[in-house]
């Protein structure tokens, strides 16, 4: 059987949890507390582990279980685990015992006669609840306060599991925004064993943080519209949550730049999805997600002004004192600015906002129950929509790339933005073509798009150097500072345009792969 939960990690207080937990369990079971002993087990070069396998004795109260976990289904937030549960009188292993024999028989392919050694403990104390919510939904909350042991690394966890017991999953989610109101908790997206394993290794529990890129989708022929839609935006929310985390933690650009791209990468996506996945709830995650990237977008602009082009410029020109003023007045103006998106990013909109995704990801938030025209629409076949997606696309470059020479900077700007939906959906789609043709569209999309990125640094450096609060128009060095970086940065881009014609010629004559 597949179990089904989200989990969570927490910093507030038990009591609070506990307390939020105790109401939602009026209609349920009441609270239950005890104490939870684990060990998980493998072999010595965790052929287990490697397999996808967790094998633990725990023991629950008085009682002894023997349990199998196989490999998650992939999902993000929401954990959809295979289980196999049976008595372990005495806590001895019994493999002999599984009732499964497909199980049997891969435990012990992969154990191969080696012996099994305990790897990691935990010891936690699990407080449950029983709540009823929906329309018949029940599920258990389980927070759990102990550590994970392993060799002579130990680590606290605080940790907490809304597993269904029957209903829908997405009354889960219902369960989660009343236990955390706030947003405070995120998710938990290791399992105990794996952060066992990860403390033996490493002595830690939690990977290192850091900036995540986006990565390919691994899409097949086979595949309907949905369930092309559910693997691209997965792949979309899975870049989101662990960059708002960088944000959070860190001071380094890459963080808000790999942010503001996952968000950027998530609208795109709803709108190639939209003919087949219309809904209130797309059009309105659609505006919560391009309010977050403005937010975002705010501090990448300070980073890229600050840290790329006047820097640029102060390695060409080291002498200019000018530009290192002016370079340690857009650093200050981008410290503010993330404390500024961090608030966001901690705040009450931003955090249900990425439990929103999340739900409607994995438990199919674009249904409109009764409209059979979008069931039809969602059947259809990916390879269908990909061509659509792409010649739609294709043809607004084009529409928007007449007379490219004599464009103006807002018809420019227009081009640029076309651009950048045509790669984006070319990397969704990318995997269901030939990849050498693929490659060569990509390779002069590329170059034509950063001639068009420089023209967008020069009107977002303008911009940003024209606030009067940024840049004291009576500052002389500033002001030459600020002429400086203006003139460099247009000319560079004027030169890169001179060439942009001859870009989109050969863009052109890549021939559209789809077709």
């Amino acid at each position: 059987m597949y179990e089904v939960e989200l989990k969570f990690l927490f910093d507030e207080p038990v009591a609070d949890i506990s307390s939020r937990a105790r109401t939602l369990a009026s209609a349920g079971d009441g609270e239950k507390s005890r104490t939870v002993r684990s060990v998980y087990f493998d072999t010595e070069g965790h052929t287990l582990k490697k397999a996808g396998i967790a094998l633990r004795i725990r023991r629950d109260g008085r009682r002894w279980v023997q349990t199998v976990k196989l490999k998650r289904l992939a999902s993000i937030g929401l954990s959809q685990v295979g289980e196999i549960e049976i008595a372990a009188p005495g806590g001895k292993l019994a493999l002999d015992a599984i009732p499964d024999e497909a199980v049997r028989d891969q435990l012990r392919q992969h154990i191969d006669g080696m012996p099994l050694k305990p790897i990691c403990e935990t010891v936690i104390r699990r407080t449950t609840f029983e709540v009823a919510v929906g329309s018949g939904t029940v599920a258990e909350i389980a927070v759990d306060v102990g550590a994970i042991q392993a060799g002579n690394h130990s680590a606290e966890l605080r940790e907490v599991e809304i597993e269904l017991v029957r209903g829908e999953p997405r009354d889960l989610f219902d369960i989660a925004r009343v236990l955390f109101p706030s947003g405070s908790a995120r998710f938990s997206t290791l399992s105990k064993s794996a952060r066992g394993y990860m403390l033996a290794e490493t002595g830690r529990i939690e990977p290192d943080v850091a900036p995540r890129n986006a990565e390919p989708v691994a899409l097949r022929s086979e595949l309907t519209a949905e369930e092309g839609m559910r693997d691209i935006l997965r792949e979309c929310v899975a870049q989101i949550l662990p960059n708002v985390e960088v944000v959070e933690r860190l001071d380094v650009p890459e963080g808000p730049h790999q942010l503001r791209v996952g968000l950027r990468r998530l609208r795109s996506a709803m709108s190639i999805f939209a003919p087949v996945a219309r809904s209130p709830e797309l059009e309105r995650l659609d505006k919560e997600v391009a309010w977050l990237a403005r937010e975002v977008g705010a501090l990448r602009d300070l980073d890229v002004a600050g840290g790329e082009i006047v820097g640029d410029e102060i390695a060409l020109h080291p002498d200019e004192t000018s530009l290192q003023v002016l370079a340690k007045c857009l650093e200050a103006d981008a410290a503010r600015q993330r404390t500024e998106v961090r608030a966001v990013l901690g705040g009450s909109r931003a955090r249900t906002l990425l439990l929103d995704l999340v739900c409607f990801v994995e438990t199919r938030g674009w249904l409109v129950l009764g409209e059979l025209e979008q069931t039809a629409r969602l059947a259809a076949p990916l390879t269908e929509l990909s061509r659509e997606a792409l010649e739609k696309r294709w043809k607004k470059v084009a529409r928007h790339a007449r007379g490219i020479a004599s464009l103006d900077i807002e018809q420019r700007h227009e081009l640029r933005k076309e651009l950048k939906k045509l790669r984006y959906t070319i990397e969704f789609f990318s995997p269901l073509y030939p990849g050498k043709r693929v490659a060569v569209m990509v390779a002069k999309l590329k170059s034509l798009q950063n001639v068009f990125g420089s023209l967008n640094d020069v009107a977002m450096v303008r911009s940003l150097l024209s606030r009067k609060d940024l840049i004291p128009s009576d500052d002389v060095a500033m002001q030459r500072a600020v002429g400086w970086i203006l003139g460099a940065n247009e000319a560079r881009a004027e030169t890169g345009w001179a060439g942009a014609k001859r870009q989109w010629q050969e863009l052109k004559q890549a021939k559209p792969f789809w077709r």
